[in-house]
């Protein structure tokens, strides 16, 4: 699957694109039909220490799944967004699934 990663305000290493790659193909084992993925990293200037957010948007048949979640560092936060777009690949792979 390609993933288009966009980094906003500041230069992300090629570990975490890796990392994020990596994370991201892991979701076809659940949902085959994924066109692409785009994924933006934003650092929010807070006092918080929980100001990295992670926005994602998966082109899929028919509609798209757009996950944000904010976390103390990107793989945290990659790792919150994987796990909820799973949920929802899962979910949408039971409907369109014929009910015999």
């Amino acid at each position: 699957m390609k993933v288009n990663t966009q980094s906003v305000n500041f230069v992300a290493d090629i570990k975490l694109i890796d990392f994020i790659q990596k994370k991201m193909d892991k979701l076809e084992t659940f949902y085959d039909k994924i066109i692409q993925a785009e994924v933006f990293l934003k650092v929010v200037n807070t006092s918080e220490k929980e100001n990295k957010i992670f926005e994602a948007k998966l082109h899929i048949p028919g509609d798209d799944l757009i996950i944000k979640k904010q976390a103390k560092s990107f793989e945290e936060a990659t790792d919150l967004a994987v796990q909820s777009l799973e949920r929802q690949l899962k979910k949408r792979k039971q409907k369109t699934r014929p009910h015999v």
